[in-house]
């Protein structure tokens, strides 16, 4: 299904630019600076959109993806309504995002939509 691919690519740009952004910031200058308190935090809040916009079908044929776990990060994040944990966005971000990243880079060289 076309709009698979238009989920998939939204997903892939947010973690690019998350995995971008912070490959030369420290926890501390991020968490210090809320433009990319902000930023990162509308990141997730994409990803986790795009990725339960994902057809069903899709997200079985690929599941080598944790698509409930990446769908409900957004969740996760936010504890109350106006509290982020940014040290579980953090820890996503660098141990969890960039192997995400990978598969998804497959799924969209193979065209495996």
């Amino acid at each position: 299904m076309k709009h698979n691919e238009v989920y998939l690519k939204h997903t892939l740009d947010e973690i690019t630019f998350l995995l971008n952004t912070t490959e030369n910031l420290d926890y501390t200058s991020f968490f210090e600076n809320e433009i990319y308190t902000r930023a990162f935090s509308r990141s997730f809040e994409i990803i986790g959109e795009a990725v339960k916009n994902l057809s069903t079908d899709f997200r079985k044929k690929h599941n080598e993806i944790e698509w409930k776990k990446l769908a409900g990060m957004w969740d996760k994040i936010i504890h109350t309504y106006f509290n982020v944990d940014y040290e579980i966005l953090w820890d996503s971000i660098k141990n969890n995002l960039p192997g995400v990243r990978l598969k998804i880079l497959s799924i969209l060289d193979h065209k495996h939509f």
